[in-house]
Formats: C-alpha cells, sequence, structure tokens
C-alpha cells in the first residue's frame, strides 16, 4: 500500500487518482501508524512553503516524514512535498525571514529572478535535462517533457542527488534521488504519459523493497 500524506493542503485527490489509474493499491491518511507501516509514502504539495509546514508540525506529520526516511520506506516528495525535504525557503523573505524545512537535505528554495522577461510563476510544460540515472526515469525518452507550477526554485548544496536539472530563466534542480528518497519539482499526476511512467516506476522500487 502507498500512503498519501494528508497534511490538509495539496492535490492529494489529483495524486491519489494517478495511482489509482494504475491500479496502485493507495490511501490518502494522516494516521502516522498507517503511514509508518505503509510499503511505500508520497508527500504532494501545493501553495506556501511556511503554511504548509505550519500543518505538517501542526499535525506532527513533520516527524512522521522523517521516521519514514530513517526507516528506508521509499518516498517521493512532489511539488511543495519535494522543497519542504530542504533546508529552507526564501518564501517568507518579505515578511520577516526564511522559513526553515525539514533538513533532509541540504539546499535553498529560492525566488525565481524577475529580470528574465519571463512569467512567474513557471506555470506549463517544459523540458527536464536528466543529469544522471535514477529509478524514477527508467524507461523515459530523452529529456522528457512534464509539467510545472511553481514560483520558487530548488538550489541544493549536495549536487550529487540532482537527477534532473531544467531551464526557466535559471537552471534550478528539477528532481532528486537518493538511495530510496526521490523528489520532483514537477508534477508527474499531470505530466501525461511521462508521469504516469514516472509514479509505475515508484511503484516498482516500492514492490521491490
Amino acid at each position: 500500500m502507498i500512503a498519501v500524506i494528508d497534511y490538509k493542503a495539496g492535490n492529494l485527490k489529483n495524486v491519489a487518482k494517478a495511482f489509482e489509474f494504475i491500479n496502485a493499491d493507495v490511501l490518502v491518511t494522516q494516521d502516522p501508524d498507517r503511514i509508518l507501516n505503509a510499503q511505500g509514502v508520497v508527500l504532494p504539495g501545493v501553495g506556501a512553503f511556511a503554511d504548509c509546514m505550519k500543518s505538517l508540525k501542526g499535525l506532527g506529520l513533520d516527524n512522521t516524514v522523517k521516521k519514514v526516511i530513517e526507516k528506508g520506506i521509499p518516498f517521493l516528495g512532489i511539488c511543495l512535498g519535494f522543497q519542504i525535504l530542504f533546508s529552507f525557503s526564501e518564501e517568507n523573505e518579505n515578511n520577516g525571514g526564511v522559513v526553515e524545512g525539514l533538513g533532509i537535505f541540504k539546499g535553498a528554495v529560492r525566488k525565481f529572478p524577475e529580470d528574465t522577461g519571463l512569467k512567474i510563476p513557471h506555470m506549463g510544460w517544459n523540458r527536464l535535462i536528466i543529469e544522471k540515472e535514477s529509478p524514477l526515469f527508467k524507461g523515459l525518452p530523452e529529456n522528457p517533457y512534464v509539467y510545472f507550477v511553481h514560483s520558487y526554485y530548488l538550489d541544493t548544496e549536495d549536487k550529487s542527488i540532482v537527477s534532473a536539472k531544467c531551464s526557466y530563466g535559471t537552471v534550478f534542480d528539477a528532481a532528486v534521488s537518493d538511495s530510496l528518497v526521490f523528489g520532483t519539482q514537477f508534477h508527474p499526476e499531470k505530466s501525461g504519459e511521462t508521469g504516469i511512467a514516472i509514479l509505475k516506476n515508484f511503484v516498482k522500487v516500492v514492490l521491490k523493497k
């Protein structure tokens, strides 16, 4: 069973439906015991970094996510659920400072530069620049197109975990892969056949564990 973490935010239904579409056994839950006993765990996310962290902490799910990763349960963070794995976000810079993330990995979530002439948020299809082999990308075409919706981008400290980058005014880290921890800035559940292939690949990782 794959647990989709319900922290009262994010595109939970779309993610759950995408897994149901590929006949995966999926449960949307905020129960720590069910999450920690799942075969795989997904943390979706849409919205503000600070709100996401506040909700996770309020439900005690910040520690649950850390325990999932410590236990070696295959984990997939999507969009905001990917960003909060890192040290901090500059999203609250105009209101008193940065917002701390979960700190699973070191890195900063930064605002797109405003002098590129490109629209912010970065919304729509863009191609990935594959940096290294990842189980999620197995069988994908070279430089596949995926769907993004975000105003802030990830700048990791440890570039060895970056599995894909993307270019939108600046080159940013679009996906990470480290042992059984995966994260994507883009939305697999909105990325057509490529996204479905990525979710199928995650299920294969889960079933092998």
